[in-house]
């Protein structure tokens, strides 16, 4: 489906601006499949669009919220790397605000399974907390491969409290997926709910919003005079210096 770059989301429906609930990324080497996984998920029912600043393409959903029928439904985006990942980084914002993170390799290139470890350590120099599902993509296409068992994902279980979900997927005949976004999107909502969805980056904004409304706070027109009157001293004493 055709999308348009822009610095904001192109379609009319004005709910789209409106920030999402929940914001799930997805990391892994470029060919995996991981676009391909997120519109086989979603089908029709999405809104792709594009931030052309960071060159990502993002998927806006609406799902019933999995952990409580009753509460209103809720937004989901998906943020794909739209090639980034080439460079085997992606920018710091990419990860910003992140509940929770799908995680892919292709079963039918071991090199993909091999990088794995790069993706989780960058993710957790910015997310250190947040949950992963891990996708293996193309069962389809060797199913045998569904019955090994994979060090990475073993490593994990036993050195963290919550699991490591693995997940056996065919972006091309739906094979488990919609299991495994599912599975995500339950736990990134938990994870948001538990409080402990904070990062730096988060923290140090929250502190600039909360001194910029504080009457005296390090933003205030008082501190504003005080800092002028202390820089022209620091002038004048070096110019009589």
């Amino acid at each position: 489906m055709a999308t348009t770059a822009t610095d904001f989301p192109t379609t009319n429906n004005e709910s789209s601006h409106k920030p999402c609930d929940l914001k799930v990324i997805l990391l892994g080497d470029s060919a995996v499949g991981k676009s391909k996984l997120i519109e086989r998920y979603l089908l029709n029912d999405y809104i792709p669009y594009q931030l052309s600043t960071y060159a990502l393409t993002l998927y806006r959903h609406t799902c019933p919220h999995p952990l409580n029928p009753k509460a209103p439904p809720i937004s989901v985006e998906f943020w794909d790397t739209a090639g980034q990942e080439r460079f085997q980084s992606m920018h710091p914002s990419y990860y910003h605000m992140a509940h929770v993170c799908i995680l892919c390799f292709d079963l039918t290139r071991k090199i993909t399974y091999k990088n794995l470890q790069h993706w989780y350590d960058e993710l957790m120099k910015y997310r250190n907390n947040i949950p992963v599902v891990v996708i293996a993509n193309k069962v389809d296409a060797e199913p045998e491969r569904a019955r090994k068992k994979y060090g990475f994902v073993e490593r994990k279980k036993k050195g963290e409290a919550e699991d490591l979900p693995l997940y056996f997927v065919s972006a091309s005949d739906g094979t488990n997926v919609v299991s495994a976004f599912n599975e995500a999107i339950k736990r990134g909502i938990k994870y948001k709910e538990s409080g402990k969805n904070k990062d730096f980056v988060e923290e140090v904004l929250n502190f600039i919003a909360e001194e910029e409304k504080r009457p005296d706070g390090i933003y205030s027109k008082k501190n504003e005079n005080e800092n002028e009157f202390y820089m022209n001293n620091q002038t004048t004493s070096l110019t009589n210096a």
